[in-house]
């Protein structure tokens, strides 16, 4: 009977082992998974706030008559373009982050197209208004920059955390997959001209 009770037992410990890692690792993996949902929010939240500030900046350039039209167009349509432009927190793959990029990577190539050539308007760019505005908006250019890169560091530790051993056993039980991150966009390497 004793030999019996010895193999039970070891049996018994190695089963709730196996059932306390299984248990902390998905509760571990689900936390991962909000905090990542939770500065996607942000991220998108920064997004919002740029696109509610880019039509004051419209309405304030469009008091300008001689104004180019062109310009104004292409910052109304990417913004609209951009605005919906929506993902899924819980479908967070490369290739969603990649479309959601290149979505506000256009809107953000109209505003730059606008401000540059607000330079060309110097009444304009000692209006009281339009500098607010454009204050607000680098303002939320870097609020966005660090909600990116918060996000970033939440897919890593993630992504990590589901990788390693034993982990990823228990990762692929449960279905929790590799998440996607903000890369730089294409050519985001090289200086962009300003030309007067």
């Amino acid at each position: 009977m004793k030999k019996l009770l010895i193999p039970i037992l070891v049996l018994g410990v190695i089963g709730i082992f196996i059932y306390s890692k299984a248990v902390g690792s998905y509760n571990s993996f689900v936390q991962a998974e909000e905090t990542i949902n939770g500065q996607w929010a942000e991220v998108e939240t920064q997004y919002q706030r740029r696109a509610d500030l880019i039509p004051n900046l419209v309405n304030t350039v469009k008091g300008y008559a001689d104004f180019e039209q062109e310009t104004l167009t292409g910052v109304i349509e990417a913004r609209a373009k951009a605005t919906s432009m929506t993902i899924d927190p819980t479908n967070l793959n490369e290739s969603n982050i990649a479309q959601f990029q290149q979505a506000q990577d256009q809107l953000s190539g109209a505003l730059s197209r606008l401000l540059v050539t607000v330079e060309r308007y110097p009444d304009l760019k000692a209006n009281q208004n339009f500098l607010e505005l454009q204050a607000q908006l680098e303002g939320t250019e870097n609020r966005i920059a660090v909600a990116r890169r918060n996000f970033n560091e939440s897919v890593v530790a993630y992504n990590k955390e589901i990788r390693i051993f034993p982990n990823n056993i228990f990762a692929g039980w449960y279905g929790f997959e590799a998440k996607g991150t903000f890369t730089a966009s294409e050519g985001a390497e090289n200086a962009p001209s300003v030309q007067f």
